[in-house]
């Protein structure tokens, strides 16, 4: 299996190259300990440096965002867009702000998004942005003059054949609908590459809820495979956002029919 003879040596390798960002190469971790025995018998995927590529973002760009807040202080953020694998189509995944993202988060979840959208079949690649912007207790002025100064970079990176991005934590239908209308001025182009746009510019029907809801029908066909359902069983959810909020509603609709 090229010179990795063991995941160990493969890791050890990505350690010393990525030994600052914990986050991210705790992900490859779990990912290739489980991949690891399909490639020994599968000794043609480990060639032309396959692995490495894996592993590796196409892009990592990182910039600053410098904006004003109400007082008429500047302040600066720093944020990233990080794109990743664009194999099979467009980097494809979201943008988030929180004061704890930082390069490593975001590389360990555009990886995680390259293997997510892999498996839904469809042209996308994977990749994922955001900012170490907290958007709790700014006002409403506030967190669209951030989403336009940070689209002044960005949008230059996003295209609907390049990168199409989308909301996360502490990027909402509003965030988003600041950064996209931004970039439809920036760019003097109509069509925007932002998914989960309120729906009076341009979004879809039922966009906040389909990922919760989402889960819950994916979980009933993997029940159903193995002779199983809901019925009879407790649901734990984890978290309290938007996809957890929603998979409790749809779960607690299905309990009150049943």
């Amino acid at each position: 299996m090229n010179h990795y003879a063991t995941v160990d040596d493969f890791l050890l390798m990505l350690q010393k190259r990525d030994g600052q960002q914990p986050e991210f190469l705790q992900a490859v971790r779990e990912v290739f300990t489980s991949l690891w025995p399909f490639l020994k018998d599968n000794p043609r995927y480990t060639e032309q440096c396959l692995l490495e590529r894996l592993v590796e973002p196409e892009r990592a760009i990182q910039f600053r965002v410098c904006w004003m807040n109400d007082k008429g202080e500047a302040q600066i953020n720093r944020a990233w867009r990080v794109q990743f694998n664009s194999a099979i189509g467009p980097f494809k995944g979201g943008m988030r702000f929180h004061p704890s993202v930082n390069l490593s988060i975001l590389k360990f979840l555009g990886f995680e998004q390259t293997l997510k959208n892999a498996l839904t079949t469809l042209p996308m690649g994977g990749g994922k942005g955001g900012s170490d912007f907290d958007p709790k207790g700014k006002s409403n002025a506030e967190i669209m003059r951030f989403c336009q100064a940070l689209m002044t970079e960005l949008y230059r990176h996003l295209g609907p054949d390049t990168d199409v991005p989308a909301g996360d934590i502490g990027v909402g239908g509003r965030e988003v609908g600041y950064m996209a209308g931004m970039m439809k001025k920036l760019s003097n182009n109509n069509a925007c590459v932002f998914t989960g746009k309120g729906i009076s510019f341009g979004g879809s029907l039922i966009r906040p809820e389909a990922t919760g809801y989402g889960l819950v029908y994916f979980t009933e066909a993997m029940l159903k495979r193995h002779g199983s359902g809901f019925a009879g069983m407790r649901v734990a959810v984890s978290g309290s956002g938007n996809v957890a909020q929603y998979t409790i509603e749809k779960q607690w609709s299905w309990a009150r029919k049943s």
